[in-house]
């Protein structure tokens, strides 16, 4: 009968690529996550890694376990999941990454709504900029902005968002921007992690589509939102900037909604989990949770 303990820590050892970090991962020493990974081998009586001082290899055999056994572990995870969620509500483990500027404005304020209906389960919550491995970082639901372009994982449509250009009152008295054409020539500020910052479909209120292509060459790129925001306030020049991040700015007259007869693409907001066939009831009823929070 095959261990689910074992084919667990072999597949965090393959996850993460060497048995250190999978114990590091697990919370286990290293001796311990070898000795089950061997015993594992003995018990199907075929050797699953090649293990080198560099690397570790799948074998063929190991390529196969891992993937029918990830999908097993899967199964067993919703299966256990299912019943426990009808017996005593949702329990576990939910990990969770956003980036900072959504995840401290929006995210967290509804996870912690949804912590306290749900006090059995524990969360972990990670705000980064970067795009992580959902796999291998062990995260169950990514939430990403904007237009998506990794098709590894799965996506879920939670809601939409508007974005705005936006600059100082000062800033808007200097250059005195009236039309698409100024705004497409005045000084940007660049966020660096868009795939076609420069150019931008708009739709005038009256209803006809323009392309906006942005001329000036940006003297400031940022890898962050907050950072455009900072650079728009201090007077550098125009920021596209997500609607909820800066509303209140321009509430309080520290920055000015430039041209705003015309809408910009709505952008997206979404939940990215690795595997759709094996999706826990806790990932489930979370995802269910944001869009009648958000939708």
């Amino acid at each position: 009968m095959l261990n689910l303990q074992r084919m667990t820590l072999f597949a965090a050892v393959v996850d993460s690529g060497s048995f250190t970090a999978a114990a590091q991962n697990l919370g286990l020493t290293k001796a311990v996550v070898s000795f089950n990974v061997r015993q594992l081998e003995k018990e199907l009586g075929v050797t699953l890694l090649i293990r080198s001082t560099r690397q570790l290899t799948l074998t063929e055999p190991g390529q196969l376990f891992y993937q029918r056994g990830v999908a097993l572990l899967k199964e067993a995870e919703c299966l256990q999941d299912d019943v426990r969620t009808n017996h005593t509500g949702l329990s576990g483990s939910l990990r969770i990454t956003t980036t900072p500027e959504f995840g401290a404005q929006v995210v967290i304020p509804l996870l912690a709504e949804f912590c306290q209906l749900h006090p059995g389960l524990r969360v972990r919550h990670a705000s980064s900029s970067r795009h992580e491995d959902l796999i291998s970082e062990r995260f169950d639901v990514a939430i990403r902005l904007g237009t998506l372009a990794d098709s590894r994982y799965h996506a879920a449509l939670i809601s939409r968002f508007a974005i705005l250009p936006v600059a100082s009152p000062g800033w808007q008295e200097r250059h005195r921007v009236d039309s698409l054409q100024a705004l497409a020539s005045a000084p940007w500020i660049i966020h660096e992690r868009l795939p076609t910052p420069l150019r931008w479909e708009v739709t005038h209120q009256a209803g006809q589509r323009e392309t906006l292509e942005i001329s000036s060459t940006p003297q400031i790129v940022a890898d962050s939102a907050q950072a455009l925001m900072a650079f728009a306030r201090a007077g550098s020049g125009v920021a596209l900037l997500p609607e909820w991040l800066v509303k209140e700015a321009i509430a309080q007259g520290e920055l000015v909604q430039l041209l705003p007869d015309y809408r910009f693409s709505r952008q997206g907001v979404y939940a990215l989990y690795p595997d759709a066939q094996h999706v826990p009831a806790r990932v489930r009823t979370f995802i269910d949770f944001l869009r009648q929070r958000m939708g």
